[in-house]
């Protein structure tokens, strides 16, 4: 049987869309900080590797299928992307929210990757997200998912339909469950505190609570957070499981 030069060149293309589409929004690799040049090279050699290991599941791309096939695939590698992506963004709405209780609302930084200010805790929330992801090598975690995809998820093949949308928009209460969930010991220790603080100003008017509260919640918060950074590595080893296995339910989803 032979294999004409176009069918060979629509399917490296094919894997070069599902794994570009990875590389538009999943962390690390989706990183403003990473030059384009760099991220192109990426794609070649990811494609490069993929396509020898998964070319017997790539037929013929007829010319009418290309719009069809580039929309898909890009969906395919960017849902791969955003489900793990949802981690980081927990880990910022967590931050966010800790500054407010903290007191740290008004420090604000560069941040690099969307280069917009962030707060203090959000970006240090980030970098720790980040120094955790690169620990496990859960970047080699996504690849392997864009990789096992074609076994499942022939180029081509994937629809969009209103249960893929549903499980999109579901990523986004994940975020909030997630968040909520990182910033529960910091919270809950600065939630007591404003309470306690709430009845001695009732039981004793002339105390300067309005300068002592935001003292005392900065350094609670700070003891807090460190006492529980040290449980954040295996925490966030679930998620970024948990991650994995959603980029994969949503493929399926996808079919």
């Amino acid at each position: 049987m032979e294999i004409s030069i176009a069918d060979i060149i629509g399917s490296v293309l094919a894997v070069g869309l599902r794994v570009s589409g990875l590389m538009l929004f999943a962390p690390f690799f989706g990183s403003a900080t990473i030059p384009p040049r760099i991220k192109i090279v990426l794609v070649i050699a990811i494609t490069a590797v993929l396509y020898p290991v998964y070319s017997t599941h790539l037929g013929p791309i007829a010319a009418s299928q290309w719009p069809m096939v580039v929309a898909s695939e890009m969906l395919v590698g960017i849902a791969i992307g955003l489900a793990t992506t949802a981690v980081f963004e927990a880990a910022q709405l967590a931050g966010q929210v800790l500054s407010v209780q903290m007191g740290y609302s008004l420090v604000n930084i560069l941040d690099p990757n969307t280069q917009v200010e962030n707060t203090v805790v959000a970006m240090l929330h980030q970098s720790i997200a980040m120094l955790i992801f690169l620990t496990l090598g859960v970047h080699r975690w996504i690849v392997r998912a864009v990789a096992h995809s074609f076994d499942y998820l022939p180029p081509g093949t994937a629809t969009i339909n209103p249960m893929l949308a549903k499980a999109l928009l579901h990523e986004g209460a994940v975020v909030l469950q997630l968040g909520v969930q990182i910033a529960a010991p910091v919270l809950a220790a600065t939630l007591l505190v404003d309470l306690v603080l709430g009845l001695l100003g009732k039981a004793s008017p002339q105390m300067p609570l309005m300068l002592l509260g935001p003292a005392i919640k900065s350094a609670l918060g700070v003891m807090v957070f460190g006492a529980t950074i040290g449980f954040w590595p295996r925490l966030f080893e679930r998620y970024f499981s948990e991650s994995i296995v959603y980029a994969e339910r949503l493929l399926h989803v996808a079919r």
